[in-house]
């Protein structure tokens, strides 16, 4: 293969359109505006509980057949274990504790406190950076109790709600923890889960719901769009978003793939998106996926003139996470003979057991940026000079991470956009 070969190939009637980004790009701040420095990095995603357990679960979902366009938060579902570590006892308590556990971690406390702040830090971004619906909650059903004690600490540390489920059967279930996720996405349908789950009584059902809208730093604008075709697991037209101006950007060529960070607004939190050089199905770069590569990816990558272009793009996703979650060592939990949940039963200390793990997630990718208060200064023009290409007109990886803490919001996999089919490829 020749060196040419190995990097992002440029569409044609996009060297067309890179002068109208260009002088775009440099007109639409304003003329008084100071240029910004690129925000400080966050932390570095080694050690981060949220980022280890976050690959892990995501490489063992996306193992499941017919997997496409998977989408969760791995601080939701950290969370969640964190409190059922809070519940749990022995063999149960370190197979839930080794999911959190990364080589630089230390005591369950801490990882508590740590996964406390992390989401406290996303909740004061809401509405500036983003805006985001998300709710966890903890359902029980029938007898025995729950304890009041145990509901109080994870409601106060993790925010979990806790609510029973009726006396119906798994239909009847279902039906309510759909109007349940329905609610945590702020009145949005969720995704339909394939997975049927059969809580039986004495069961714990751990469930989380996101959605989740970013508003860049700066806008792409409404002019700068238009309809091509998406080279995803069917060929699609979508609208595409363009826009020319500075981002963190590293192209790793021996592993073939651009790894672009773009920020939201205030620099509170950003978008990173992990895009193949080439048209091609996603398994090759979720190989390589670690905690270790991605610190050395975001670590390397530099401010340099980007012409990014995107989908415009809403994906959603219910996951059912039993199997994934058992297959990274949660065994015990399930089993209402073998799992040790004393510490989250209530009076008798009759014994609980874990019957499910939901997760319901939506993201918006779209063209809006974020508004500043009144007197707030502007965002400072940009100096766009001969920029790379990114365009994510084929699957791509898309992550959010927190500035402040470095936690690791939302991870997951866009291989298909809706829009009108024209033929099977990928």
């Amino acid at each position: 293969m020749k060196g040419s070969a190995m990097f992002p190939r440029l569409p044609l009637y996009l060297l067309t359109l890179l002068p109208v980004l260009l002088v775009q790009s440099s007109t639409t701040s304003s003329p008084s505006a100071v240029p910004a420095d690129p925000p400080p990095r966050p932390p570095s995603p080694a050690g981060d509980p949220t980022w280890a357990l976050g690959l892990r679960l995501y490489r063992a979902v996306r193992s499941e057949p017919g997997s496409v366009n998977a989408l969760f938060s791995p601080l939701l579902v950290a969370s969640s274990l964190g409190a059922l570590a809070e519940g749990s006892a022995g063999t149960t308590a370190r197979q839930v504790q080794d999911l959190l556990r990364t080589p630089s971690s230390s005591s369950s406390s801490e990882l508590g406190n740590l996964l406390s702040s992390a989401f406290k830090s996303f909740t004061k971004a809401n509405g500036t950076a983003f805006h985001l619906h998300a709710s966890s909650g903890i359902f029980s059903k029938q007898a025995p109790s729950v304890s009041e004690a145990f509901v109080k600490e994870i409601q106060a540390r993790f925010g979990l709600q806790h609510a029973p489920l009726g006396r119906g059967d798994a239909q009847a279930d279902l039906k309510q923890l759909h109007a349940w996720a329905q609610a945590g996405l702020g009145g949005l349908e969720g995704a339909a889960l394939e997975a049927e789950t059969q809580a039986k009584a004495g069961a714990l059902i751990l469930a989380n719901a996101l959605r989740f809208k970013g508003l860049w730093e700066r806008e792409f604008g409404v002019e700068r769009t238009e309809r091509r075709t998406f080279l995803g697991r069917e060929y699609t037209k979508v609208t595409m978003m363009h826009r020319a101006g500075l981002y963190r950007l590293y192209e790793d060529v021996s592993n073939m793939v651009q790894v672009l960070e773009v920020p939201l607004w205030r620099g509170e939190a950003s978008v990173v998106l992990l895009l193949p050089f080439h048209v091609e199905r996603l398994d090759r770069l979720e190989r390589l996926l670690s905690p270790e590569l991605l610190a050395q990816w975001l670590e390397q990558a530099s401010v340099t003139s980007v012409a990014v272009s995107l989908p415009r793009v809403n994906v959603s996703s219910a996951l059912s996470l039993r199997k994934p979650l058992s297959a990274l060592g949660l065994a015990d939990a399930w089993d209402p003979k073998m799992a040790d949940l004393s510490g989250a039963s209530g009076e008798g200390g009759a014994r609980l057991h874990l019957g499910a793990v939901l997760h319901w997630a939506s993201v918006e990718l779209d063209a809006q940026a974020g508004r500043g208060s009144v007197g707030e200064e502007a965002v400072g023009e940009e100096a766009v000079e001969k920029p790379r290409v990114f365009y994510a007109d084929h699957p791509f990886l898309v992550l959010v991470r927190d500035r402040a803490t470095g936690a690791l919001l939302l991870l997951g996999a866009v291989d298909h956009a809706d829009g009108e089919p024209l033929h099977d490829e990928l």
